[in-house]
């Protein structure tokens, strides 16, 4: 199988999986904020102990997003 020749909705396999990656891992860290805030809400936090649960648990999706940022300024992508 060509991997240039359109797969799915003229998209290349490797368009198609770029794509998906980004969006579904999107999708994952936007339930894991949510995640977060329901437990720094049901453990009543407070403000600060709320800030320190999202920097704390939310360092590996802040990375995955500057990878993205890091590439494209370099063009790397």
């Amino acid at each position: 199988m060509d991997p240039n020749a359109p797969f799915l909705f003229g998209l290349t396999i490797a368009e198609f999986e770029d794509i998906s990656l980004k969006v579904c891992v999107g999708g994952l860290i936007a339930y894991m904020v949510f995640i977060i805030g329901q437990l720094a809400w049901e453990s009543k936090a407070g403000k600060y102990g709320a800030i320190w649960m999202f920097v704390g648990l939310g360092v590996g999706f802040i990375g995955f997003m500057a990878k993205g940022i890091i590439q494209r300024l370099l063009g790397i992508e």
